[in-house]
C-alpha cells in the first residue's frame, strides 16, 4: 500500500500570485466537515489581499472572495483556537522605517471574512514566513530581507503588542547570488513549544532559539545551531508528528536533509540528505524547493520542486526517520511556492504562484499500479 496523489476534477481555481495558504478549522456547515481555506497572495491587478475558499468533504472548492483586503500577505498563520488569523506583508517600509509589518485578524467561522484587529512593524524587511505557538500568546516572524527573526506578544483578544524579541543574523556562504549575507525563512516551533527552528538559506544553517511563549522571548540556544552542505540554502522545515524527526528543505540544494531531535535540548544531528529531483537528473540554477509536510499519519512526506514543477512524494521509516522517494507529480501549475494538506489528510492543495492558481489532490491508499 502507498499514498497516490491524483487531481480531482474541478482542479484549479484561478488567483493571483498566490503565495501561500492555512487550514483554520471552522464550524462544519453540515454533517460531513467543511473548512475555510485562506490564500495569501501578492497584491496588484485582480488581487486585493487575502483570499477565502471553502473546501468539502469531497475536496470541492467554492470560488475564492476577499476575505480581507491588505498589501502583500505572502505568508498566513492561524492561532490554535482557530478564531485568529496573521499576516506577513511582505513590504519593505512601514511606519516609516525599513521594516515589515505582521496583521492581526479575527475570523469569522460562519463567512469566512476577516476583520482587522491591528498590525505592527516587524523589525526585519521582506517579511516571508510567520507561526503562532502552541500556547497562542507568541507570534514568530522571519525576515529574509533582514535577515532576522522577530517575536510579538499576542493580547488575550488577538491583537498584536510590539516586538518582544529581535534577533539579527551575521555572516554569509558560498553561492554569491543569494548567500552574500544572512535570509531567514521559517521560524517553526518544536511540537514541545520549548524552541524555535529557523532556516537561513543565506547562512546555510538552521538556527535555533529556546523560547519562552509567556513573553514572547526568544534567545540562542547551546548548541546554536545544524550546518548544512555549503550552497543547499535551507528554506523550511517541518517536524514529524512523534518529534524526534525534521526534514529541512534545501532551495537550491533541491533536497531534503534529515536530521534527528533531541527534545530536551534542542539538538539537530543529521541522518540523511535525498534530493527532491527524480533519478538521473542533474540540478540546474531554475530548479528551486519550496514546501515541506508531513502526513498527520507520519507515514509520507511532501515537498515541492519549483521549475519542474511537481509535488514530490516520500514514504517514512517511522524508526529510523530516513526518507525513500516514492513518486513525483506535476503541481497542475508553474512555480508551485507553497502546498498544505487538510487537517484530515485526505486532501493536498497546491498554490502555483506564476501560473495564479490552486490545485487540489486527493491523497490515496492504494496499491502502487
Amino acid at each position: 500500500m502507498r499514498f497516490l496523489l491524483s487531481f480531482l476534477n474541478p482542479t484549479s481555481l484561478l488567483l493571483l500570485l498566490v503565495a501561500s495558504l492555512v487550514f483554520p478549522l471552522a464550524p462544519p456547515i453540515s454533517a460531513a466537515p467543511d473548512y475555510w481555506v485562506y490564500f495569501g497572495t501578492y497584491t496588484g491587478g485582480k488581487s486585493q489581499g487575502i483570499e477565502a475558499a471553502r473546501l468539502d468533504a469531497a475536496g470541492r472548492l467554492s470560488e475564492p472572495s476577499l476575505a480581507a483586503t491588505t498589501t502583500n500577505p505572502c505568508f498566513l498563520a492561524v492561532d490554535p483556537t482557530h478564531r485568529f488569523l496573521y499576516a506577513v506583508n511582505e513590504v519593505k517600509n512601514h511606519a516609516g522605517q525599513r521594516q515589515g509589518n505582521v496583521t492581526a485578524y479575527s475570523i469569522n467561522g460562519q463567512t469566512g471574512t476577516l476583520t482587522k484587529l491591528n498590525e505592527q512593524s516587524s523589525g526585519g524587511d521582506v517579511l516571508c514566513h510567520i507561526q503562532v505557538d502552541a500556547t497562542g500568546k507568541t507570534v514568530l516572524v522571519a525576515s529574509y530581507g533582514g535577515g532576522s527573526v522577530s517575536a510579538l506578544p499576542v493580547d488575550p483578544d488577538g491583537s498584536l503588542g510590539q516586538v518582544a524579541s529581535f534577533i539579527k543574523h551575521h555572516g554569509s556562504s558560498v553561492n554569491p547570488a543569494n548567500q552574500k549575507g544572512p535570509h531567514a525563512h521559517c521560524i517553526v516551533t518544536d511540537p514541545g513549544n520549548r524552541f524555535a527552528l529557523t532556516c537561513d538559506l543565506g547562512l546555510d544553517k538552521v538556527l535555533v532559539y529556546k523560547l519562552d511563549a509567556s513573553d514572547a522571548t526568544l534567545t540562542a540556544n547551546t548548541p546554536a545551531c545544524a550546518t548544512l552542505t555549503p550552497g543547499f540554502g535551507p528554506r523550511h522545515l517541518a517536524f514529524h508528528p512523534n518529534g524526534k524527526f525534521v526534514y529541512v528543505i534545501s532551495e537550491m540544494g533541491c533536497c531534503i536533509t534529515v536530521f534527528d531531535y533531541a527534545a530536551d535540548r534542542g539538538e539537530l544531528s543529521e541522518i540523511q540528505t535525498i534530493s527532491t529531483l527524480p533519478a538521473g537528473q542533474k540540478n540546474d540554477p531554475s530548479f528551486s524547493g519550496a514546501e515541506v509536510v508531513v502526513h498527520p499519519s507520519g507515514k509520507f512526506l511532501y515537498s515541492s520542486t519549483r521549475g519542474l514543477d511537481r509535488i514530490n512524494l516520500f514514504s517514512i521509516d517511522e524508526k529510523t526517520g530516513r526518507l525513500a522517494h516514492v513518486e513525483d507529480v506535476s503541481s497542475g501549475g508553474k512555480t508551485p511556492r507553497s502546498f498544505n494538506l487538510d487537517p484530515t489528510g485526505r486532501f493536498l492543495i497546491a498554490a502555483n504562484q506564476n501560473l495564479n492558481n490552486v490545485v487540489v489532490f486527493q491523497v490515496n491508499s492504494e496499491p502502487a499500479i
